[in-house]
């Protein structure tokens, strides 16, 4: 049986582990969350090293994209370097090609019509995929990258503009501490709600959970979401918050989405490849391997 651990700095609330069986392998899947205790995170790397197939980095970003540029948050790689044996993997990799077709699908099996829509992504550098194809697909987008991680009310409105600020910001916040800008621990629980005229504004919300729930409204009504994971309990609070449906992009497993970094890992394993040599034509066989669509669930 193959083995993929998911360690997060996240909330350890949302743990959970899995056995199912993936392209006729059997995996067990486990999620470990630190409650942002980085210390333990590190630990956690270092002990599974070696005894697992692959490490997912979980609750944090190891890389972030601009363009075709890739930057390292220095934080988050001096804890996760102590695994040198087992791949260890951030999702990143998977992103660029699944989060592309994601949404190439959604609009060719019209869930949304992109061309009719204003979009409101999140955060743009750590949903690169996503970004580009939103800026070729959509009749609007709207960035929140300066609004929602670095808290200036400055929205973005063109994906030049992003890749303009992101080559000038980010080899400085890369070398700043991770949970400066991205909520660590029982900071995922809290809700901050800001810059509700975007959500409003928007016909579909996109990108990472964690972001969405925390800045969101209590009400969005018959908005569509687009993002990775959920539990049962988020659609039970979107369907509250008068959403009209959630879409995600990765496969669902036991009624639950897993995180991008968990099946980039179990890509990583079914492959016997480290990730630093799959390129999106790997990605994209994967993922046809799996029989992969998005999941739309209408609220």
């Amino acid at each position: 049986m193959k083995h993929i651990v998911s360690v997060s700095l996240g909330s350890s609330k949302r743990d959970k582990r899995s056995e199912v069986v993936i392209a006729g392998e059997p995996f067990l899947i486990e999620r470990v969350g630190t409650d942002g205790n980085l210390q333990r995170f590190q630990q956690l790397f270092a002990e599974l090293d070696g005894k697992v197939d692959a490490l997912g980095v979980g609750g944090a970003d190891l890389y972030i994209w601009v363009g075709n540029r890739r930057y390292t948050f220095r934080s988050i790689q001096r804890l996760v370097a102590v695994a040198t044996k087992t791949p260890v993997v951030d999702g990143s990799g998977l992103k660029n090609t699944l989060e592309r077709e994601a949404l190439r699908w959604i609009q060719e099996h019209g869930v949304v019509d992109f061309a009719r829509s204003t979009v409101l992504l999140v955060a743009a550098v750590d949903r690169f995929g996503m970004a580009q194809e939103l800026a070729q697909l959509a009749r609007r987008v709207i960035y929140g990258d300066l609004v929602f991680a670095v808290g200036l009310p400055i929205p973005i409105r063109s994906y030049r503009t992003v890749e303009i600020l992101g080559r000038l910001l980010l080899p400085i916040i890369t070398r700043l501490p991770f949970q400066w800008f991205y909520p660590t621990g029982e900071k995922q629980e809290k809700r901050t709600p800001r810059a509700e005229r975007l959500f409003h504004e928007a016909d579909v919300i996109a990108g990472d959970w964690h972001y969405i729930r925390r800045y969101m409204p209590d009400r969005i009504p018959d908005k569509t979401v687009i993002t990775n994971t959920v539990r049962k309990a988020d659609i039970e609070f979107l369907r509250a918050a008068g959403a009209a449906r959630v879409i995600t992009t990765t496969p669902v497993i036991e009624g639950e989405s897993f995180a991008t970094n968990v099946m980039e890992g179990v890509i990583v394993a079914l492959t016997g490849r480290r990730p630093e040599t799959l390129i999106p034509d790997d990605y994209r066989a994967a993922l046809c391997q799996l029989n992969w669509s998005p999941s739309v669930i209408e609220l």
